[in-house]
Order: structure tokens, then C-alpha cells, then sequence
């Protein structure tokens, strides 16, 4: 009997094995097809999210289009639309506006960008009119003689940067950066192109700041699509990832994981000051203050001899321009009173309005930006004062007594401090 038993027992064990073998295929075949799903979803939006950010094929062809009609003219279109030597490469937009790429021109590394919408107003929440609704290059119009078209370029300037007294000299500047052809005259074309691109605060910054070591060089233009010098650094630190590693990375985590990837500290310290210096040239410059509204990484980047260069200024604005845009905007707290991310007013609650002057000045955020930077890695030597000097920096305040006085001996301390560490190195 018990024989038998037995016999049963081990004749149903197979059947048992059958069944949980069955149930474990299925539950894995369903995990499986789970995860195919999900990570085909993930693909697709973000495909989706790139085809709508990268638009370079038309961007060019509205750029073209223009300048075969003969509405446009600058030293890139012939290359853009006939020969076609410059080309888009990588993909660097991150808004759908703002088109930005890799590029080259004649076998030489440039970054292009162009502009999807007009950019008439500061975007304090609100949406750029839709390039394709509105008239593109219509301004100056045929019959503008050069004194014109100079009383306008003029009054712009008077707009954006106040009532400065060498204006006269940034528009006879504009001029000769007008003549792509270096014919000695400015064409309709040429104008109609300059014209455009002044309405970018990154381009006419650019113009000022030409001869600055920090400042991109401007290769050419075409329309409002321009190219400048190539960075082959960036970022001000991180590593790039492909964008599908990108997602399955946490915030904390990739954060963590940027500040290993930066250079010796020596050659942070240059790069460091490089920034100081960059603040030093908008900060009261030839043509009035330039304020820096996103201090972000991304925007900040170096040469292979650890120069900074600046990769993404459309956020940096003519101080003058954003006060009278933002002093009588409707609020309802200092967070309704803030353009980019680092460019903050507060808001009157007696008027609702918000007031005209920024809290934090441009050194401060610099400063902010370079804290964790510099003092990861930093000698012991100099640690303390150097993270003393850093903190005392990002406690400017724009209202404060004697404040600029304060400002420049603030960043002479950093810039001497660094200087005399990496001096007698090979960095320096």
C-alpha cells in the first residue's frame, strides 16, 4: 500500500513541475512584453520630443528660401543654400525657438543656431508669436538709405542699453559687421539680416564683447541664423551620455556623477577664472551692464587649453532693457518676478507690481555656481579662505551699501587667490 502510494506520488511530481514551469514562462513572457512596451513608449516620446526640438532641415529652408529670392544676404548663404560646405552636425537645441548645432563650415568646427519664433518680447511666461504667422525681414524696407537705417540701428540701442554716449560707435561697428562681403557697403540684404539679429540680445552682446578672450568669435550669418566659434568643451563639467541612458539616471545621482568628470584643479582654477573675468566684462562694460539671467553649466564651456568660452549667452540681457520690461509687471509674489532662473526681483504688495531691481548680482551667481566646483578637489592650503571668499561672494546683494566697490574687491580677492595657487604650474 504504502508502495503504492509512493508510486502515485512520484508519477503526479512531473505534472507539478509541468504546471510551475508554466506559471514561471508565462509571468516572464508577461515582464517581458511589459518592459518591450515601456521602454518602446520611452522611445518614442522622446523621439518625438527630439524630431520637434532639432527642426534644422527648416530652418534652412526657411533661411534659404529668403535668400534665393534675394530678401537676405551674409556671408553664410552661399554656403548654406548653393554649395552647401556648411552643414548641421549634432543636435544641441533644447527649446524648439532656439535651434542650436554642431556644425561645419568648410572644414572648420562651428556651432549654428537659428531662430524658430520671433523673439521680440522676454519670455516671462508667455509664448513667442510663431515665426510662420508673422512677416520675417521686413525691416529695412527697400529705399532705406544707410543714414536711415543707421537712426534706426540707433534708436534699438537706445531701447535696449539706455542713453549711453558712444552709441554712435556700436552703430558704425554694426555697420561694418553688416558688410559680410567687406564691399564697403551694406547691401538691402545685408541689412535686412543685421537687423534681425540685433533683435538677439546673444548676437549683440557677441558684438560688443568681440574682442573679449571669453566671447565666441562670430564666423557668419545668414539671416538670423549664425555661426560661431566651435568650444570642444560644452559644459562646465559633467559627461555626455546618450539620452536613452539619460532617463534610467537619477537626478542626485547624475549630479554626484558630473563632478567626477571635471579637469585637474588646477586647470578648474583657470576656468574658474576665466568666469570672474567674463562677469568683469559685462559687469559696467563700454555699452552699460549686462545682467547674467542663467549661470547654468550647460551655458559655460572651455578650450583644450582651459580657457573658458561661453557657449549659450541668449540668456545674458542689457540691464536697462529688463527693468523697464519688469518694473510694472503684475505680481503676486517675488516668484511671479523672475526671468531665466536667475534674475529676480521682488514684488511690491502695496502696488502688485514688481520693482525694477535685481536682488543678486551677476558675481554672485557666479560664485554660486563655482562653490561645489572649486572646493571639491582644492589644496588644503587654502581651502578655508578660499571657501571663506566664495561664500562671502554669493552674499552680494545688488541694494547693498558701496556695492560696487564691494563687487571688485570681492573678485580681485578670488582672482588673486587662484592665481597665486596654479601660477607656477604648467596650467597657468
Amino acid at each position: 500500500m504504502a508502495r503504492s502510494l509512493c508510486l502515485g506520488a512520484w508519477l503526479r511530481k512531473p505534472y507539478y513541475l509541468q504546471a510551475r514551469f508554466s506559471y514561471v514562462r508565462m509571468k516572464y513572457l508577461f515582464f517581458s512584453w511589459l518592459a518591450v512596451f515601456v521602454g518602446s513608449w520611452i522611445i518614442y516620446v522622446q523621439y518625438s520630443t527630439y524630431t520637434e526640438l532639432c527642426r534644422g532641415k527648416d530652418c534652412k529652408k526657411i533661411i534659404c528660401d529668403k535668400y534665393k529670392t534675394g530678401v537676405i544676404d551674409g556671408p553664410a548663404c552661399n554656403s548654406l543654400c548653393v554649395t552647401e560646405t556648411l552643414y548641421f552636425g549634432k543636435c544641441l537645441s533644447t527649446k524648439p525657438n532656439n535651434q542650436m548645432y554642431l556644425g561645419i563650415w568648410d572644414n572648420l568646427p562651428g556651432v549654428v543656431k537659428c531662430q524658430m519664433e520671433q523673439a521680440l518680447h522676454f519670455d516671462f511666461g508667455t509664448e513667442f508669436e510663431p515665426r510662420k504667422e508673422i512677416v520675417l525681414f521686413d525691416k529695412p524696407t527697400r529705399g532705406t538709405t544707410v543714414q536711415k537705417f543707421k537712426e534706426m540701428v540707433y534708436s534699438l540701442f537706445k531701447a535696449k542699453l539706455g542713453d549711453q554716449g558712444n552709441l554712435s560707435q556700436l552703430v558704425n561697428l554694426i555697420l561694418t559687421v553688416a558688410d559680410g562681403d567687406k564691399d564697403g557697403q551694406v547691401s538691402l540684404g545685408e541689412a535686412k539680416s543685421a537687423w534681425a539679429l540685433l533683435q538677439l540680445n546673444e548676437f549683440l552682446l557677441m558684438v560688443i564683447l568681440q574682442d573679449k578672450e571669453h566671447t565666441p568669435k562670430l564666423m557668419g550669418f545668414c539671416g538670423d541664423l549664425y555661426v560661431i566659434e566651435s568650444v570642444e568643451y560644452t559644459s562646465l563639467y559633467g559627461v555626455s551620455l546618450p539620452w536613452v541612458i539619460e532617463l534610467f539616471i537619477p537626478s542626485g545621482f547624475r549630479r554626484s556623477m558630473d563632478q567626477l568628470f571635471t579637469p585637474s584643479w588646477p586647470r578648474k582654477a583657470k576656468i574658474a577664472i576665466g568666469l570672474l573675468e567674463f562677469v568683469e566684462d559685462v559687469f559696467h562694460g563700454p555699452y552699460g551692464n549686462f545682467l547674467m539671467c542663467d549661470t547654468s553649466a550647460k551655458n559655460l564651456g572651455y578650450n583644450d587649453k582651459y580657457d573658458l568660452k561661453m557657449v549659450d549667452m541668449r540668456k545674458i540681457v542689457p540691464e536697462t532693457n529688463l527693468k523697464e520690461l519688469i518694473k510694472d509687471r503684475h505680481c503676486e509674489s517675488d516668484l511671479d518676478c523672475v526671468y531665466g532662473t536667475d534674475c529676480r526681483t521682488s514684488c511690491d504688495q502695496n502696488t502688485m507690481k514688481c520693482t525694477s531691481e535685481v536682488i543678486q548680482p551677476n558675481l554672485a551667481k557666479a560664485c554660486q555656481l563655482l562653490k561645489d566646483y572649486l572646493l571639491r578637489g582644492a589644496p588644503s592650503e587654502i581651502r578655508e579662505e578660499l571657501e571663506k571668499q566664495l561664500y562671502s561672494c554669493i552674499a552680494l546683494k545688488v541694494t547693498a551699501n558701496q556695492m560696487e566697490m564691494e563687487h571688485s574687491l570681492i573678485l580681485n580677492n578670488l582672482k588673486t587667490l587662484l592665481w597665486k595657487k596654479i601660477s607656477y604650474t604648467n596650467d597657468s
